[in-house]
């Protein structure tokens, strides 16, 4: 009698790399570790970047203050802050107070610039979530209805909708909103996070988080709840339909690939409808996609939030970093854009270890 191992299926059919990978000792524990590793040069070449473009120009007070103070004065700032030794004696002091967590303090309004984060850093996040959540909820739904619909009246309209919405410039966007919802209709404020009332309200809150929703969430305070949403529709759909853009073609590409897989043809020939086909069988596979591209689309809301934030006055870090080049305040703008490159790389490993958990295939 001939004894043998049944070969599970997907190690028989896996490719010769990923039995390769599997026989050598690869594995999620391995994959997640190099993915983590990676977020430390990362870092370090945008940081080394940004130092070293900050200082094209010259020292960062002649750039901030030059012209404005007499030579002697300007002189005595120089050498107190230290940028008149040499370039690779200043990176290496900057290196080692960015890893301490000190960012020094800005040129224009002196102050510390970890407090500055602090303080600006919660409503860019604020701005970030709300878009996200609408990018998903709209992006996500027209996806499907456009597979749905494939080569219909209906999908060519949603695609036609993606591309204008990715194409269309967020500052356009913004002052698009605004004329219609603000000064036409008068339904939305025009700028600003909040009434200035609410602002003060939830300011003076023990230990306020910085995200104005959820603080008034915490106090019980329903009417600085809906003064603070109504604030951030509009900001909210800018930055949001750009990426909402990009998820609605990933929906809609990967659920057309989906329905056509074997398991949906077998269902489809027992008899389940269409939309259940789409909402029960081939929805969540679907969104694979958009949660290995989710990093990406976090550094395409960052960078939109500059212009989002400026438009509305939504004083957040981009609207700072706005507010600082125009000052030419490298030291600050060092910090804000040190910071964002940190949350990118972050938020990129938690994609990539989300991605791993829910596909395994990724972590070979």
């Amino acid at each position: 009698m001939t004894a043998f191992t049944e070969t599970p299926p997907e190690a028989a059919g896996a490719p010769a790399p990923v039995a390769a990978a599997r026989s050598a000792g690869g594995g999620l524990g391995t994959y997640l570790l190099v993915r983590f590793l990676l977020i430390f040069p990362t870092v370090l070449i945008l940081v080394t970047m940004v130092f070293f473009l900050m200082r094209i120009t010259g020292d960062p007070i002649t750039a901030a203050l030059g012209g404005r103070l007499p030579a002697d004065q300007l002189e005595a700032r120089i050498h107190e802050a230290g940028y008149d030794r040499p370039i690779l004696l200043q990176y290496a002091e900057y290196l080692g107070q960015v890893f301490t967590g000190n960012f020094g303090r800005t040129i224009s309004d002196n102050r510390a610039v970890t407090e500055m984060l602090t303080t600006y850093g919660t409503a860019t996040l604020e701005l970030a979530l709300n878009s996200v959540l609408v990018a998903l909820a709209i992006g996500i739904p027209l996806g499907m209805l456009a597979a749905h619909r494939r080569d219909k009246g209906p999908d060519a309209v949603l695609r036609v909708t993606a591309i204008l919405f990715y194409a269309t410039p967020v500052f356009f966007a913004g002052l698009l909103l605004k004329l219609v919802f603000s000064v036409w209709l008068g339904w939305l404020p025009v700028n600003g996070r909040a009434s200035t009332s609410t602002e003060l309200a939830l300011n003076g809150l023990a230990a306020p988080s910085g995200i104005y929703w959820l603080d008034a969430l915490r106090s019980g305070n329903l009417p600085a709840f809906w003064d603070v949403a109504e604030h951030a529709v509009l900001p909210a759909l800018a930055l949001g339909l750009l990426t909402a853009g990009v998820f609605l073609r990933l929906v809609r590409t990967n659920l057309i690939g989906t329905l056509g897989r074997d398991y949906v043809e077998a269902a489809r020939s027992r008899g389940v409808g269409e939309f259940r086909l789409v909402a029960r069988h081939a929805y969540k596979p679907a969104l694979i996609p958009i949660i290995t591209v989710m990093g990406l689309q976090i550094a395409l809301l960052l960078g939109g939030a500059v212009l989002t934030e400026t438009t509305f006055e939504w004083k957040g870090l981009g609207f700072q970093l706005a507010q600082y080049l125009t000052a030419r305040d490298f030291v600050a703008v060092q910090g804000i854009v040190v910071l964002l490159a940190v949350i990118v790389a972050v938020t990129n490993f938690v994609v990539d270890v989300v991605a791993a958990l829910i596909d395994p295939r990724v972590r070979y």
